[in-house]
């Protein structure tokens, strides 16, 4: 680790910018349009963290637009200058947050390879950190770990697990919930790690554990007898006891295991054998936040369920050391809060008041007396604010991309409208300046089982902001929305799942929203999946199809990763396109031109799918464009400045000139 002796940029100011050296073209800012250089930035300010004595800031940022992210720690008392500055230099840090008034924790990262030999073949190294503002000094351990639980009873050590330092946000594997993980206690002091426990047999994963490090809540599965069992303990409990097992062979409980958010989720700070559990019981399509007795080992009284989407998370206290539960979060316009601590929710109704444009606001991070803190916004007029609470004062300190004008930004309207079989499917669309009725493009991400909730999407507003409007459809199989949503979407890739897509347009074009004869699709990763098999529906909505790092290949994406240990996942797996539309086996009726872009160290979508793609694409006598981008991967923190450069350039050129007769 080396320590940077002189700041790039001469102050930070309470209220400006942290750190960009960049400035927007000015005649282009004036006249409204945001260029794609400006769309291209990575996140400016990716995080800003107040230390647990309230004295000091850290600040992880980016200072130009080619440059990696280094780490500024200023005092509270004077923001002029930093403190100090750090990299991690051949290494870039990645995150950072404190863990006790003197240590930071954090990971770096590192490319090392320039080829990708197999699916999840990472290009890069992974190493875990802790500084030390006492001693001025780092601490590694190489490894790919994140975080678990920062023992806040244990100030010189954190619980962390190996594999999980970049969270998988596409839940493209459906199986990475069964391979055993190892958990160590990390010395902060002296960068040794000590094993807690390495899980295999009978427990695979722990879901839970409490602040004395104890765990508490573990899931796994039997594959001879086809359970997938959940276990809990006391503590002071040597073993575990059985809680519940599903039959893993029954495609009803995949979404439990596939939902990501059920299970215990917090413990009650009075009473040491109540947790709060996020689950679905019997007869329940929406899940809910429970309380959970682990000396009966029920499931217990209902603290809250919503109308028409599933709880998927707990928040709890703002002051660390807190674990007051005081709202339940499930998503709606945006993820929406039910409180159950008045006091928190008068603290977040005065902050939502005072900051401009407030969507999402979270409170980042706060001092042990709770007179200091980091609050941040995020929302369609706002991508993504940070600001200091000190004093009885408000002070903004920086934005991700802070050369977006708020008034340059589109309104985000969320709807519910009704699938061609009655299903009511909940979406988002991004409404341009003017008047409807405005081209359209459909926007779907990865998963496709991810909740794609949107508040601020750089994507959708570039789009926007360039005349376009955009749909996001949260399609059946979308977690978030109830098991019935869920389970509607199995082995309906390129089908009823397809279907939602094109109903939203309809219902955007009966509305007076959508130019029906404007319409294109735009995907990435199972988005980009969809987006090829767009290019053959019959009758015809698009004009074109923009397909990002998309899976071409299903059924080969599916043989290059099978897993036959449990028989319904294999088949779930088996069926995400590779027995329904596999895009590869229709370019014969491919109806409509098509722009395709790949990374060359894909992971997660390897690059062979759209090699293979382009090959049968041309056999068969079809036209598109196919683009390569160098050295990318499949993941948005992984793009560099030039990659999305490379994409939007070539994104808003082809909408403007190639797609379809005149472009749209």
């Amino acid at each position: 680790m080396k320590f940077l002796k002189a700041p790039l940029m001469a102050a930070m100011a309470g209220v400006s910018v942290l750190g960009l050296s960049l400035a927007a073209p000015a005649d282009t800012q004036a006249q409204g349009s945001v260029p794609v250089d400006v769309w291209a930035l990575r996140d400016v300010v990716n995080a800003v963290q107040i230390s647990p004595d309230g004295k000091h800031l850290l600040v992880h940022k980016v200072e130009s637009r080619d440059g990696e992210y280094l780490l500024e720690i200023y005092k509270t008392d004077d923001l002029s200058k930093p403190f100090r500055r750090l990299n991690a230099d051949p290494m870039e840090i990645i995150s950072a947050s404190w863990v006790s008034n003197d240590f930071i924790f954090g990971t770096a990262w590192q490319v090392r390879r320039q080829s990708v030999k197999r699916p999840e073949a990472d290009v890069r190294d992974y190493l875990a950190y802790s500084y030390s503002l006492e001693e001025n000094k780092f601490n590694r351990v190489d490894g790919n770990f994140g975080i678990v639980n920062t023992l806040p009873k244990d100030p010189d050590h954190v619980l962390i697990s190996t594999g999980t330092a970049v969270a998988d946000p596409n839940g493209v594997d459906p199986l990475a919930a069964f391979r055993p993980r190892s958990y160590f206690k990390f010395n902060l002091k002296t960068g040794a790690r000590e094993l807690v426990l390495r899980t295999g047999g009978k427990i695979r994963s722990v879901s839970a554990w409490d602040d004395d490090g104890n765990e508490r809540f573990a899931v796994s599965p039997d594959f001879d007898a086809g359970k997938y069992i959940y276990y809990y303990r006391k503590p002071g409990d040597s073993d575990w006891t059985k809680f519940q097992e599903l039959d893993i062979e029954d495609p009803k409980n995949i979404y439990r295991v596939l939902s990501g958010f059920h299970g215990i989720v917090g413990f009650d700070p009075d009473n040491a054998n109540i947790g709060y559990m996020i689950d679905n019981p019997a007869g329940e399509d929406k899940a809910g936040l429970y309380e959970f007795d682990f000396t009966t080992g029920q499931i217990g009284k209902k603290l809250f369920q919503a109308d028409n989407a599933d709880v998927m998370a707990a928040q709890f206290h703002s002051i660390p050391g807190n674990s007051k539960l005081v709202a339940a979060r499930f998503p709606g316009e945006k993820m929406e809060r039910f409180w159950f601590d008045e006091e928190e929710k008068a603290l977040y109704d005065a902050l939502e008041q005072q900051i401009p444009h407030a969507w999402q606001v979270s409170i980042a991070s706060r001092s042990l007396d709770g007179s200091s803190m980091i609050v941040t916004n995020r929302g369609p007029h706002d991508p993504g604010s940070f600001w200091l609470v000190k004093d009885g004062k408000l002070a903004k300190l920086g934005s991700r991309n802070p050369l977006v004008n708020p008034d340059q930004l589109a309104d985000v309207k969320y709807i519910r409208y009704k699938a061609r079989d009655g299903m009511i499917i909940p979406g988002y669309v991004t409404i341009p300046k003017g008047k409807p009725p405005f081209p359209l493009v459909v926007q779907h991400n990865g998963g496709p089982a991810v909740n794609g909730m949107v508040g601020y999407d750089e994507m959708g507003q570039m789009l926007a902001a360039n005349g376009y409007m955009v749909f996001h459809p949260e399609i059946r199989i979308s977690t978030g929305w109830g098991q019935n949503h869920f389970d509607a979407g199995y082995m309906q890739h390129g089908l009823a799942m397809q279907d939602d897509k094109d109903d939203g347009v309809q219902y955007l074009i009966e509305q007076g929203l959508a130019d029906p004869d404007r319409v294109a699709f735009f995907g990435w990763s199972y988005g980009g999946y969809a987006a090829l098999v767009s290019l053959s529906r019959e009758p015809q909505l698009y004009q074109c199809a923009i397909a990002v790092a998309a899976v071409a290949d299903a059924e080969k994406q599916y043989l290059g990763r099978r897993d036959t240990t449990l028989k319904t996942l294999d088949e779930w797996n088996r069926h995400r396109g590779g027995t329904t539309v596999n895009p590869i086996n229709e370019v014969a009726k491919v109806n409509i031109p098509l722009l395709m872009v790949h990374g060359d160290v894909d992971r997660r979508v390897m690059y062979y799918h759209m090699k293979d793609y382009q090959k049968a694409f041309e056999a068969a006598g079809k036209t598109g464009e196919f683009i390569t981008m160098k050295g990318a991967d499949h993941f948005g923190n992984t793009l560099s400045f030039s990659h999305q450069q490379q994409l939007y350039t070539k994104m808003l050129d082809y909408l403007a000139n190639d797609c379809g007769p005149g472009g749209l």
